[in-house]
């Protein structure tokens, strides 16, 4: 699943680098790279250039060290990332040829220490025939879920909670508090954990724990964050496990007296095994907590520094609001009607970059127009450098919703959900929720940010001041 891929750890590729680059020889900075007829640098002795590749910047940018590279060398240059040589792409075209080409002429290639912490058969580092039969029951999820009367309850009622529970408050830590509006839809969906129940508390906690291991050295040693993500997916694991079990072994009248979910979905697969059953859970959570609430985080910040879109925004909510009853739920017909609140999302996509790149391995020798990658060279199409690139989007820096009039020619031109056979399933799924979220929030609240607040790039997206929020009731 594409969205698992902001959990890119500067921490891990770092190490990482240690141990590959260690039989590498490290070129000249500025030098022709014989084998693949690129320019590039291939930075210092064992480490490359992948401390500069990683390091934090802000998210609606391209970064300097990508701003540097690209003014030097062009839009596709040589460097030395992850314990090898590597082609960086920030060119529309032979991105898309990448993600097309997935299980063809590239393949996923991720740091070790990225298995260590996702597990064997994560979505985001199977390979091959797992992969495709991981993704299917991830997909069939997605279907059976996205137009469910019970998920848009959920989604809604958890929504109005939330805002209710700001009544009384002047500001708040918006971005923690949707994680848990995020998860708490997910855990209900998936494993029928209800708000009220303490293991939605737990859940979060050890999710939390299981984040900070992507963004700290991979060091194997007691109390220090990856060895404490390892754990938290350890006992993630075990608590889905368990619950695995426990239905397995429930009595045919206890089964029929409560409410299904997918777990019961993905236990009746006969085709997965155990470990494959526990790792689809843990990446719908992962995938669908952290992206959601990422994106829903970022479209509060835009809409923050361009009150007049926010002013639109509202209006088509209230429209919406007044063909509703009082106390009226939303459904599935008035999702399709936010138009413009689709629109937004999107463009708090394509500025706020959620994914940045994915890493990718050349399996065969290709060349494509000009560019030649030799095989066995890592392969970083970089996202965030195609959303903001001033050929592709007139004033790409501005945060304009009406771009996505056009949806046709935009789709074509952003990669926010990926391509080929590793698209993200989930989007269309995520943004619902969002939507529910930004149509109360509208309604029943103004907000300010910070001054300085600003989304970055860890490389997955985090807050200055984690969105802190000014905020008092609308009349």
């Amino acid at each position: 699943m594409l969205v698992l891929s902001i959990f890119f750890s500067l921490g891990i590729v770092f190490v990482s680098t240690l141990v590959l680059y260690i039989s590498s020889i490290c070129k000249q900075n500025g030098t022709k790279d014989n084998h693949s007829s690129l320019n590039g640098s291939m930075g210092w002795p064992f480490i490359g250039e992948t401390l500069s590749f990683f390091k934090p910047h802000r998210s609606d940018s391209i970064g300097t060290f990508l701003q540097q590279r690209v003014s030097s060398y062009g839009k596709v240059f040589n460097s030395n990332i992850c314990g090898g040589k590597a082609i960086v792409s920030c060119d529309q075209e032979l991105n898309m040829f990448i993600l097309q080409n997935e299980g063809k002429l590239f393949t996923s290639d991720y740091p070790k220490a990225m298995h260590d912490i996702l597990g064997e058969y994560s979505l985001l580092l199977a390979t091959g025939d797992i992969h495709k039969k991981l993704k299917n029951v991830i997909i069939s999820f997605i279907n059976v879920t996205k137009s469910k009367t019970d998920f848009l309850l959920c989604a809604e009622n958890l929504s109005i909670s939330m805002l209710g529970s700001w009544k009384h408050c002047r500001e708040i830590e918006f971005h923690k508090d949707v994680k848990m509006f995020t998860l708490s839809v997910m855990v209900n969906q998936l494993l029928s954990i209800k708000p009220e129940d303490p293991a939605r508390r737990y859940v979060l906690q050890d999710f939390l724990s299981y984040m900070k291991g992507f963004i700290s050295l991979p060091v194997p040693l007691p109390g220090t964050a990856y060895t404490n993500a390892i754990k938290a997916r350890k006992r993630l694991a075990a608590r889905v496990m368990g619950m695995i079990k426990q239905r397995e072994h429930e009595e045919e009248e206890m089964k029929n007296a409560r409410e299904k979910d997918f777990l019961d979905v993905i236990i009746s697969n006969k085709d997965l095994n155990y470990e494959e059953k526990v790792s689809i859970v843990l990446d719908i959570l992962l995938g669908g907590f952290e992206t959601s609430a990422t994106l829903l985080s970022l479209v509060v910040y835009f809409l923050a520094k361009s009150p007049n879109l926010l002013h639109k925004l509202k209006e088509e909510h209230e429209a919406i609001r007044a063909k509703k009853g009082d106390g009226e739920l939303l459904n599935w017909e008035d999702y399709q009607k936010m138009e413009f609140t689709q629109n937004v999302m999107s463009e708090a996509l394509r500025c706020g970059n959620i994914v940045k790149t994915v890493h990718r391995k050349a399996t065969h020798d290709i060349k494509f127009k000009e560019y030649v990658i030799p095989r066995g060279w890592k392969v970083f199409p970089i996202f965030t450098a195609v959303h903001l690139d001033p050929s592709l989007h007139e004033n790409p820096f501005e945060f304009n919703p009406m771009r996505w009039t056009d949806k046709g020619k935009m789709n074509k031109k952003t990669t926010a959900f990926g391509g080929g056979a590793r698209v993200c399933p989930g989007g269309e799924l995520g943004k619902l929720q969002i939507a529910f979220f930004i149509h109360h929030l509208v309604l029943s609240y103004r907000w300010k940010i910070k001054p300085d607040e600003m989304p970055i790039a860890h490389p997955y997206v985090e807050f200055k001041r984690g969105m802190l929020l000014e905020i008092e009731p609308t009349s």
